[in-house]
């Protein structure tokens, strides 16, 4: 008995072979209908219209508008493009000196910004008024180059 199943088997695994090739060429003589229709080069372009948008019409040449090369701008603008205030005045609102961090409390917009004793130019304290700059860093804003406010 063991004997007339193992030949069963063979018979049923040669079935799904040859069922597989066969499957295989159909599927490469589709292919090869397919690909000798081929696709115009007329129904492959797109167009963007005046708002930026796809679209499978050509724009409409009379309302073509001339634009400078210099007013095109691609990507993001460089950092020296956008006006940054480069020194910030602020209130000592926390300062361990043992752990060496604490926060600025900025006058202008109200806003907690860490500082480091490494970005410390001068010894601080607590409500000690204080200048500094402002360094984007992963974790949000850090104050650097902090110095006592000079009265």
């Amino acid at each position: 008995m063991g004997r007339s199943q193992e030949t069963f088997n063979k018979k049923e695994n040669e079935k799904k072979k040859q069922k597989k090739r066969q499957d295989k060429e159909e599927k490469r003589e589709e292919r090869k209908a397919n690909a000798s229709k081929g696709q115009s080069l007329d129904s492959m372009i797109a167009y963007v219209d005046e708002f930026g948008n796809f679209s499978s019409t050509p724009p409409d040449p009379k309302s073509k508008k001339d634009i400078a090369l210099e007013d095109i701008r691609i990507g993001v603008p460089k950092q020296e493009d956008i006006p940054v205030e480069t020194t910030r005045q602020g209130v000592v609102s926390f300062f361990n000196e043992s752990k060496g961090y604490g926060f600025i409390k900025d006058q202008q917009t109200q806003e907690s910004i860490f500082v480091h004793q490494n970005g410390l130019v001068d010894a601080i304290k607590e409500n000690n008024m204080v200048t500094f700059e402002v360094e984007s860093t992963p974790k949000g804003l850090t104050a650097v180059n902090v110095k006592k406010a000079v009265k």
